[in-house]
């Protein structure tokens, strides 16, 4: 498979305080992860770079992962432990006080894909030309929808849209939401931060990945639309195309 990475400051952060990257297990297997830090000053900073780091220890100290079940098992028993690095980290370093990160991370074989998040970081899978959300934002906002207190619509332009339910690192106790799909007949896997999922819609990023263009240049194409768009927030992406066979990677 191929895969591609980007993280962008975008047009009006003065910092980027997302962080991911693609990583490799002793087997050669496939992580990707994407995580979008907040708590202000360098704390965001912090949180995103300290929970990249330490999945992709873990992962790579990892020999392989054979079964869905066994993929969903490291996925929960690691990021718990990441939690409670950032949460003791944050209390220890009172300039990191109220740090967090949210996290979309994905395990990837050839039979099935296991998707772990926490916040509003999101991960899309296509096949074909059709795009479906695989994540559910850990929001305010998608609590109320969800409720039917508010509709889609009005969810785009509500004034507390970036207000997280929960989020990596913010408490002793993480609820993390684990999943696996099939890879059967999936083209590609999108892992983005809410820079890019608030700025392109889910049809503007299908076009863009179904381009005959290479990865680089869909991947790209997409963080530069989000800056046309606005850029008012950092965008990380993570694109895989699933049916190729050479493997790019990169990691920040």
């Amino acid at each position: 498979m191929k895969t591609f990475f980007l993280s962008d400051r975008g047009k009006v952060r003065q910092h980027n305080e997302d962080n991911g990257g693609v990583f490799y297990n002793g087997a050669n297997q496939v992580l990707a992860v994407v995580a979008d830090g907040m708590g202000g000053h360098q704390a965001g900073d912090v949180a995103s770079k300290m929970a990249t780091e330490l999945i992709q220890k873990y992962w790579e100290d990892t020999t392989s992962i054979q079964t869905p079940e066994e993929a969903e098992k490291w996925l929960k028993s690691h990021i718990i432990l990441v939690n409670e690095q950032l949460f003791q980290h944050s209390k220890a370093h009172p300039e990191c006080e109220g740090m967090g990160t949210t996290l979309v991370v994905a395990v990837i074989s050839d039979e099935f894909i296991t998707i772990a998040h926490i916040g509003d970081s999101r991960c899309y899978t296509v096949e074909n030309k059709s795009i479906q959300l695989s994540t559910e934002d850990h929001s305010l906002v998608n609590e109320l929808v969800r409720s039917g207190q508010i509709s889609r619509e009005d969810a785009e332009f509500h004034p507390r849209k970036n207000v997280l339910l929960r989020a990596l690192g913010t408490d002793l106790h993480a609820q993390i939401d684990v999943k696996t799909v099939s890879n059967d007949t999936l083209t590609y896997l999108l892992l983005c931060s809410d820079g890019l999922s608030n700025k392109v819609t889910c049809d503007e990023i299908l076009e863009g990945i179904v381009k005959d263009v290479p990865i680089d240049e869909k991947g790209s194409t997409l963080v530069s639309l989000a800056n046309q768009n606005g850029g008012e927030d950092n965008i990380t992406l993570i694109l895989i195309d699933l049916e190729s066979v050479q493997t790019e990677s990169g990691g920040r």
